[in-house]
């Protein structure tokens, strides 16, 4: 088979960014008057995520400190759903990854999956908060403000839904994600958590298209909501997309739990696939490759079904016990579905150009990303190229370039100026 040349591509987007990290959470919190809310003794939980948010290490330690240096005593909450595999072991280990230990953090780490059940919305959802954190004199919600996988709406992945589903555990997510209608049911949820819980006051956190900490804010309770609204809109403007709307083949090289919630961001390859939820209108691609799984995922393979075709490689990582308990409790069982399976990277190439129809190899609209949280530079055919609505957005690199398999069938490029190889093994 002739497989179509590509263009190495780099994208322009805004690359903005705060240089002190610890000297804006000083000034945000000295802007609330945190000086007024903190009081000595107090035991206060930080809650800190799953996500791999950059700079989360330095941002929650310089909350821990200046916590402790009104004379309070900050602990860290694991505040991420049913995620570690639903176990509080395992919420540990997910914050050693991200760097986020007793030692590094000067405080400690207290895990539990108990919960206390606040109230309910008003449909009837019932609203569950960590129990060790709802005990406690306050709370600090961390977390950053950006789109959601899941669905679209005002109030997408923030404080609210760190409130509603990352403090309400294993319990509390899969209560949320049985109730439907998330875009909804989240800002509600949290509401009653607000009304209930000794929340004191949040961090949200906006990271532009390089995954660098943006913006800072320091919000009280009574102001979550409203700003985080302002902050969402100001979020997608700064989220990396690909630069066509159309595709007849994506190739992804590496899905993973760093890379987005769903292993895929889905506002990036255009598939959500929940019930109720309207797809995106873009991008529209008829083949989606999945390649790898980045071995930092621990065989999380959530995701997974949102692509056409994997690999075998692919698939001999999964473990189906971490991803099944990360998928059950949201309801959204056809993400973990398992696409077609070919033996290695060349073959699934080859079937994804056999399957979209009669094209031909200068006219297929195709492109390859490292993953779908780091587009600022990808591949791309001539004729996807054409596509691109403004050519000053983008920069070629490289022009018609052959694609390149090693040994083992697994696909060759260059990604920021190092050689990237897929691990056959």
């Amino acid at each position: 088979m002739n497989f179509p040349k590509v263009c190495k591509i780099r994208q322009k987007f805004n690359t903005d960014k705060i240089e002190n990290i610890e000297e804006e959470i000083y000034r945000q919190f000295l802007a609330i008057q945190v000086q007024n809310i903190v009081m000595p003794g107090m035991r206060i939980a930080v809650t800190a995520g799953s996500r791999g948010i950059t700079n989360i290490q330095k941002i929650i330690r310089t909350v821990c400190e200046y916590l402790k240096s009104f004379g309070a005593h900050p602990f860290i909450v694991p505040s991420m759903g049913s995620h570690g595999g639903a176990t509080a072991d395992g919420q540990v280990r997910v914050l050693e990854k991200l760097g986020i230990t007793e030692k590094s953090m000067g405080a400690p780490i207290l895990s539990s999956m108990d919960v206390v059940e606040i109230g309910e919305t008003s449909r009837g959802i019932k609203v569950y908060m960590d129990k060790i954190a709802y005990n406690s004199d306050g709370i600090v919600v961390v977390n950053r403000v950006k789109p959601h996988t899941d669905f679209s709406g005002e109030i997408e992945s923030g404080l609210l839904k760190m409130i509603a589903v990352g403090l309400g555990k294993h319990k509390g997510c899969s209560a949320m994600h049985a109730g439907g209608r998330l875009a909804a049911t989240i800002p509600e949820a949290a509401g009653v958590a607000l009304n209930k819980a000794p929340i004191l006051f949040g961090l949200a956190i906006l990271e532009n298209s390089r995954d660098e900490t943006y913006k800072l804010k320091a919000l009280r309770p009574s102001d979550f909501e409203r700003e985080e609204k302002l902050l969402l809109k100001e979020a997608k403007t700064l989220v990396p997309k690909l630069p066509v709307e159309e595709l007849d083949v994506l190739i992804v090289q590496k899905i993973g739990k760093m890379y987005s919630g769903t292993g895929m961001d889905t506002k990036v390859i255009g598939r959500i696939r929940v019930f109720g939820e309207k797809e995106p209108e873009v991008p529209r691609i008829n083949k989606i490759i999945a390649l790898d799984l980045d071995e930092n995922s621990y065989g999380n393979a959530l995701g997974i079904g949102l692509a056409d075709i994997t690999t075998r490689r692919l698939f001999d990582r999964i473990d189906f016990d971490v991803t099944y308990a990360n998928i059950i409790p949201t309801t959204y069982l056809e993400r973990g579905k398992i696409p077609v399976i070919m033996p290695d990277d060349c073959e699934a190439i080859k079937t994804a150009l056999k399957t979209i129809g009669n094209v031909h190899p200068e006219e297929v609209k195709l492109g390859i990303i490292k993953n779908t949280l780091h587009i600022e530079e990808l591949y791309l055919t001539r004729a996807a190229i054409s596509q691109v609505k403004n050519q000053s957005d983008i920069e070629i690199l490289e022009e018609d370039l052959e694609l390149e398999f090693d040994e083992n069938n697994s696909l060759k490029l260059i990604w920021g100026g190092d050689d990237f190889e897929v691990d056959a093994h």
